[in-house]
């Protein structure tokens, strides 16, 4: 029996989701079985904000991770730490949510090393247990604990992806950006600018998404579009919002840079020299 109180990995406020098809139906199915769920899709599609939306949807607890390659399997289940009486077991953020009966999500889980990842295996079948070798327990899962994991095909290799071992322990969604009038209605809403300004940076990023395999690795993201919104909202000209939004985050290749502007010149034309960053 867990001391943590699960009140406080709870979302508190409705987060804004806008639905583009019935995915919230299928994540509350595969939770209403305890199915683990798998998301794939670009960077800044709105990923993680569909398991927060959904968390607060379900009233479950939220317990994130962003992974990383430094991550090693004892972060995420813990470790004996010393203290002034000794040492001391603290559980690692899977082993919390396992406790607690929360949604564990691992953010961009193939950044983590396949030998860290693998711990999530006795989890995600039928045993749901999760064995802390050193401290000699098993843990068994509380009924209302999930494991979520996200990650974006797009940067697939032979040297970063998910096991198969992995991969088939998951039901899997696919994430993609909006249609363009849902993404300029995000847009609108979350950055709090004018609808036919937002339509015009949704443009913008269709114009950077062409040019993915042709000089980008990515697109620009609905994310971004938010942070370009967010400056002309604090009266900083559409210009150099998406200079410093939009243009500089996704490349340093001149000649790459120059094409973006122009994509911004296009629908935002009173751009000037002064504009541009250094």
């Amino acid at each position: 029996m867990s001391d943590i109180d699960p009140d406080q990995f709870r979302v508190k406020t409705e987060p804004y989701y806008r639905p583009v098809g019935n995915e919230i139906e299928q994540y509350a199915a595969a939770y209403d079985v305890r199915m683990p769920v798998m998301l794939k899709g670009p960077t800044g599609c709105g990923k993680s904000r569909f398991v927060e939306y959904m968390a607060w949807k379900l009233k479950r607890p939220l317990i994130t991770v962003a992974c990383n390659e430094d991550m090693t399997a004892s972060d995420l289940i813990g470790r004996f730490l010393l203290d002034i009486n000794g040492t001391k077991w603290q559980d690692g953020p899977l082993t919390v949510a396992a406790r607690i009966g929360a949604i564990c999500y691992l953010d961009e889980v193939v950044e983590a090393r396949q030998d860290t990842t693998v711990v999530i295996h006795p989890l995600t079948d039928h045993r749901r247990q999760l064995p802390l070798e050193k401290k000699g327990e098993l843990v068994d899962a509380h009924p209302d604990f999930q494991v979520v994991i996200s990650y974006n095909p797009g940067y697939q290799s032979m040297m970063k992806d998910l096991k198969q071992s992995t991969k088939q322990r998951f039901g899997a969604m696919s994430f993609d950006y909006p249609q363009a009038a849902t993404e300029a209605e995000i847009v609108s809403h979350e950055a709090e600018i004018d609808l036919k300004t937002a339509e015009k940076l949704v443009q913008v990023a269709q114009r950077s998404r062409n040019l993915k395999g042709h000089g980008l690795d990515e697109g620009m993201s609905t994310r971004l579009l938010v942070y370009a919104g967010q400056l002309i909202s604090q009266d900083i000209p559409a210009p150099a919002a998406c200079q410093m939004a939009l243009v500089e985050p996704l490349t340093d290749d001149a000649d790459m840079r120059d094409t973006l502007q122009a994509a911004v010149q296009t629908f935002f034309p009173e751009i000037t020299d002064s504009s541009k960053v250094a």
